[in-house]
């Protein structure tokens, strides 16, 4: 059994200590750290994790631990994941792996030259929803793939979220911030992508907060929140993907995917369960199709419980760095695409791997 040191107890911690104590069994949490000593506290009586460390640098120094489970903020991602290579640790970070392309880069050259696992999130592609359209896809329900439409519209986190700040600064953004889900869905059901093309703007330059603790507030916006793109999948096909803080109603979301024989309507990306729906062209109607694999609930931890599994037995893993550095490599070129008005080719390439095994036990990797 691997173990996990976690760096960040923040809003995302809760259902990883969740699944930690309920669900994947082959991986044990036995620290956990956090600049708000409080949280970490919390966490540790809460779940009974054997080890509590003031900083980071003492967690990555316990050699009990296995893998750093990084979960702080996206622009604190590359220094953690950093520190913790450089300690000798496999790391598995939450999306994105870093908040530009050069991070991305120097962390899986360091983790490679250090002979490490370098995963991260997201999982929610490993859920049910996704995997059962991947299998449709795969068995030719939609015939010929023709392209596809992604979208994530809303109107921001202010209204909810207890520290909204950072998703409006370079590193958040509806790109960085929900992006990762989309695009990691996307490859997994399609394949890899070439290139891209994009345009994003801000449409509110100040944001005021109406959640506790922060009510009244204002947040100077220093990152594009509406993002148009076009990419070019190695088949050759193009998927539109739009990704918008400034919209307050959009009847357009989540993913759909044209084929010649009809639509797929893919659910939620940011989930593991969900609807999936084909409109098929020839009947012209709609036909909805049972989730064929595990994982319908909130389960995130998958990722790395497959991660760490694949380290213990040798298999490829899931949600390795060549995931998340193609699709942090996209979202970087979208960025550079909208600041100068051209198309960017994308240098990294990616397969896909095996799909999920639906006859293995719940929680078994």
């Amino acid at each position: 059994m691997m173990k996990v040191g976690m760096v960040g107890v923040g809003c995302i911690s809760g259902i990883y200590l969740k699944n930690f104590a309920e669900t994947f069994k082959e991986v044990q949490l036995v620290a956990v750290c956090d600049l708000i000593r409080e949280r970490a506290e919390n966490a540790q009586k809460k779940y009974n994790i054997p080890k509590l460390y003031d900083t980071m640098e003492e967690l990555f120094a316990d050699p009990e631990i296995d893998i750093v489970l990084n979960l702080t903020r996206p622009y604190q991602h590359f220094d953690v994941s950093k520190g913790a290579l450089l300690a000798g640790k496999h790391v598995y970070c939450e999306k994105p792996l870093g908040i530009t392309l050069a991070e991305g880069e120097e962390l899986v050259k360091l983790a490679e030259e250090k002979g490490l696992w370098l995963g991260g999130a997201p999982d929610t592609f490993m859920g049910a929803g996704i995997q059962t359209a991947r299998k449709l896809i795969d068995s030719g329900l939609i015939g010929e793939f023709a392209g596809g439409r992604l979208a994530m519209a809303g109107h921001g986190m202010e209204t909810w979220h207890p520290d909204p700040d950072f998703y409006y600064q370079p590193g958040g953004g509806p790109l960085f911030d929900m992006g990762p889900y989309y695009i990691t869905a996307l490859i997994n059901l399609i394949g890899g992508v070439r290139k891209v093309y994009g345009y994003g703007h801000i449409s509110y330059k100040e944001r005021l907060i109406t959640a506790e603790p922060h009510v009244g507030e204002i947040i100077k916006v220093n990152t594009p929140t509406h993002i148009e793109s076009i990419l070019t999948m190695d088949n050759g096909k193009s998927v539109s993907l739009l990704t918008s803080f400034d919209i307050w109603r959009s009847r357009q979301t989540n993913i759909e995917i044209y084929g010649t024989k009809g639509t797929l309507f893919v659910p939620d990306p940011n989930t593991f369960g969900g609807d999936v729906v084909f409109f098929n062209g020839e009947t012209k109607q709609e036909e909805h199709y049972p989730l064929v694999f595990d994982y319908h609930e909130n389960s995130r931890l998958l990722g790395l419980a497959d991660m760490a599994k694949a380290i213990e037995t040798g298999r490829k893993g899931r949600t390795t760095w060549h995931q998340t550095l193609h699709v942090l490599e996209i979202m970087d070129a979208v960025l550079n695409s909208a600041k100068t008005g051209e198309p960017v080719e994308i240098k990294s390439h990616f397969e896909r791997e095996e799909p999920m095994n639906p006859l293995l036990p719940h929680g078994v990797l």
